[in-house]
């Protein structure tokens, strides 16, 4: 048993870095509650025919990086590695489109690639879709949501919105003959991964990283020149309140996304922090999706936050205080243990969101004072024979700023409360 590992690319999270994560998806679940979202939990495993049709089949997705395998009746399951798909599904399915809907999701992703920094075989996504709303007035509300949420995280300055459309299925489908027609005249100068995609999913060269395709393609067509015009006056009407917001963006006429669902706008916000990893969230229209799955045709626009990458942009730029205790309990004895653990728990009920670590398993005052050290706590709770003795509590600060003082276990509930919030709010989990 001692060989047995993790397989590779599927990480642990040790405890040691899931206050970090949970202070993330806090920040997140309040911005997205502030603009009418409910969150929607979905499973991990699908039909691999969900995803087959909603990405699609020629997609690198789907060609090469799904987990699928048969179950023991023979249908062929895939752990999902994106979450629209089985969003999509789970409104038709359970008949939800009848009224708007606004969800969002979070959880495991799973794709089969070369396991990099910020990017693993197992992955966290937090999706965001809504369901009928077809004017661009949706568009520009998930791109604030996604501004709201940096702001609110502090990282606002190291993201920048790279925003495109990308036209009607006619127009991607004329488009796609063009650009086919032009670079069949210059196939020697393409990449590997170019070449395979020419016969199979054109529109992904333009996101080629090979700085000669890319030199290649400022002489082919535009995507430009073949848009219909409703996604033209769309996309102008949603740069107009993205203005008129104060987000500043940029037009990339490239920017076509990976996956087939995707029609007029398609957005993604990038840093230059994480080196090549350096899209954190990306997404877009996709109002065709929902008729794949048998649903009335239904407009719907998303997105979906790479969560590894949003830590370790947040881990490079602003290190929250990832100690999750507020006080360790010190005891000098037995009797101290019964007298302060009623005490402890009332004060659990009294004051919200106080956390308290009693120690468990005897110990010296000085082994009690390592753990309470190690722990991490801003604070020892002290129950000695004299404080037990006068029903008092010594409170002594084990980092940062303070002096010990002794107060009666009457004024204790009014001293956390009244000191705890600040504390959590300077260390970053308020």
């Amino acid at each position: 048993m001692s060989d047995i590992r993790a397989i590779r690319g599927m990480v642990d999270i040790l405890p040691d870095a899931t206050a970090r994560w949970q202070h993330m998806e806090r920040v997140a679940a309040a911005v997205l509650a502030d603009y009418g979202y409910s969150e929607i939990r979905l499973p991990i495993v699908e039909s691999t025919q969900l995803f087959a049709r909603s990405i699609g089949e020629v997609t690198d997705i789907v060609e090469k990086e799904m987990y699928s395998f048969p179950d023991r009746n023979g249908d062929s399951l895939s752990l999902r590695p994106e979450g629209t798909a089985g969003c999509v599904r789970a409104m038709v399915q359970h008949n939800l489109l009848t009224t708007t809907q606004r969800v969002w999701y979070r959880g495991p992703m799973f794709r089969y690639e070369r396991p990099q920094k910020g990017r693993q075989r197992q992955f966290h996504q937090l999706g965001v879709e809504t369901f009928g709303i077809s004017t661009p007035d949706l568009d520009a509300e998930l791109i604030l949501i996604a501004r709201r949420l940096w702001e609110s995280l502090g990282i606002a300055s190291a993201l920048t919105l790279e925003i495109n459309t990308i036209g009607s299925s006619a127009s991607r489908r004329a488009y796609r003959d063009a650009l086919v027609a032009y670079l069949a005249q210059h196939k020697d100068a393409l990449d590997e991964d170019s070449l395979r995609r020419l016969d199979t999913n054109p529109l992904r060269i333009l996101d080629s990283k090979s700085a000669t395709t890319q030199e290649l393609l400022n002489g082919a067509p535009s995507l430009d020149d073949f848009l219909d015009q409703e996604s033209l006056d769309d996309f102008a009407q949603l740069l107009q309140l993205l203005d008129a917001a104060g987000v500043k963006y940029a037009r990339n006429a490239r920017l076509v996304r990976g996956l087939d669902y995707y029609n007029k706008t398609v957005f993604e916000w990038t840093t230059e922090a994480l080196g090549a990893q350096g899209t954190v969230c990306g997404g877009g229209r996709y109002d065709g999706l929902v008729t794949e799955f048998g649903g009335k045709e239904t407009p719907a626009a998303g997105f979906a936050i790479g969560l590894e990458r949003l830590q370790l942009l947040l881990e490079s730029l602003c290190p929250v205080d990832d100690r999750a205790l507020d006080f360790y309990v010190v005891l000098a004895s037995d009797d101290a243990l019964a007298y302060a653990l009623p005490r402890i728990e009332a004060l659990r009920t009294a004051v919200a969101d106080v956390a308290i670590a009693m120690n468990l398993g005897g110990g010296s005052f000085k082994s009690q004072f390592k753990r309470a050290d190690k722990s991490g706590a801003r604070w020892a709770l002290v129950f000695g024979a004299d404080e037990v003795a006068t029903d008092c509590v010594t409170v002594k600060p084990l980092r940062g700023a303070g002096e010990q003082q002794t107060l009666t276990i009457d004024a204790l509930e009014s001293w956390v409360a009244a000191t705890l919030p600040a504390a959590k709010q300077e260390s970053g989990r308020g």
